[in-house]
């Protein structure tokens, strides 16, 4: 997959896991720039991209990301 084919399956994540389907994310997008995206939904958005891309991720690895870009990377390394 390409980068930009991950980030169109993590908008449509994360427009059903926030019920907002106006998201526009792109790599450089923080959870400070999307409605609704806090440290609850943060652990809602993660569980729904594993089960999205059947992988998982380590504690170490969500903490770690600082934008989408970052988790995009994350799941390019696990594809």
């Amino acid at each position: 997959m390409t980068r930009e084919e991950i980030l169109q399956v993590i908008s449509k994540v994360f427009a059903d896991t926030l019920d907002e389907d106006n998201i526009v994310l792109s790599e450089s997008s923080k959870a400070d720039d999307v409605e609704g995206w806090d440290s609850l939904t943060h652990v809602q958005l993660v569980v729904a991209v594993e089960k999205q891309f059947k992988i998982r991720f380590t504690a170490k690895e969500i903490q770690s990301w600082k934008n989408v870009g970052e988790l995009i990377d994350s799941i390019n390394s696990k594809l």
